[in-house]
């Protein structure tokens, strides 16, 4: 067993982060840091296009906020680095994909860290809840993103009741794209990295950037703003050899081959 709360390895331009902090996968401050800065070296990392988050272990995604170092003096509010708690979630200019595999209990904010992601596989125990209302505090993250992901009233059960959710109901509600067996969890999310890995960099930068600025803008101002390069990602792209080279690709019947310049 690693003395690391966080493994990462690489293979070709995917990485792949797994929160090992037996046996819930609880999140300190100390481990929330080293998330921040794995997370950072992943978006500047040129040559890494995806990466995967995991939890250690067959039984917990995370547990989320360690309330045994909360109960030793841990403030909630306290320092939790770059990209605020869990390293993901305020991570600035965070451009890269990122499939979250949920391979057992994911609550609180491990679920708020699992909402980060941009395509989330669950194993078929997974559960899924938001308890904190039973420790006295707020869900803030999900307070924020789930009501826009699901409907309101039964977001509001979760986070008003603290209720579990069973993977297929969580499904049903799109809180996962897909459900796999649990000895599949693995090879299925290394499968949809791939996938991400053989395609254009630089077109997901963008469409992440215009995702997310464009979540409280109106229609028309952020269509122009696309239209206008007013997107730093947007503007790299149109000014790319990668936009060239899908042109090129296309027009002799070829597969790409992308750059990400």
């Amino acid at each position: 067993m690693s003395s690391e709360p966080i493994r990462t390895r690489i293979e070709g331009h995917i990485l792949e982060v797994t929160i090992d902090r037996p046996k819930a996968n609880a999140i300190d401050r100390a481990t929330s840091r080293i998330m921040g800065e794995t997370f950072a070296g992943y978006r500047d990392n040129d040559d890494l296009r995806v990466a995967i988050l995991t939890g250690g272990g067959e039984k917990f995604f995370s547990a989320g906020w360690d309330l045994k170092a909360a109960a030793g003096g841990e403030e909630v509010d306290g320092d939790y680095g770059i990209g605020g708690f869990g390293g993901i979630q305020e991570l600035e200019n965070f451009n890269k994909p990122v499939v979250c595999a949920v391979n057992g209990i994911c609550c609180g904010g491990g679920l708020e860290i699992a909402l980060c992601a941009d395509i989330i596989v669950a194993a078929d125990h997974a559960t899924f809840a938001l308890p904190e209302i039973r420790s006295g505090t707020v869900a803030d993250a999900a307070s924020i993103k789930l009501p826009k992901r699901i409907p309101y009233h039964v977001a509001m059960e979760m986070l008003l009741t603290g209720r579990w959710m069973e993977a297929e109901e969580a499904h049903r509600w799109g809180i996962v794209n897909e459900i796999v067996p649990a000895d599949q969890l693995t090879d299925r999310a290394w499968e949809i990295a791939r996938v991400i890995e053989s395609g254009p960099p630089l077109v997901y930068a963008a469409i992440k950037e215009v995702v997310r600025e464009a979540e409280n803008m109106k229609f028309l101002d952020a269509l122009r703003k696309i239209t206008g390069r007013e997107f730093q990602t947007v503007d790299k792209l149109y000014s790319s050899e990668d936009q060239l080279e899908g042109a090129r690709a296309f027009a002799e019947k070829r597969d790409p081959v992308w750059k990400g310049r």
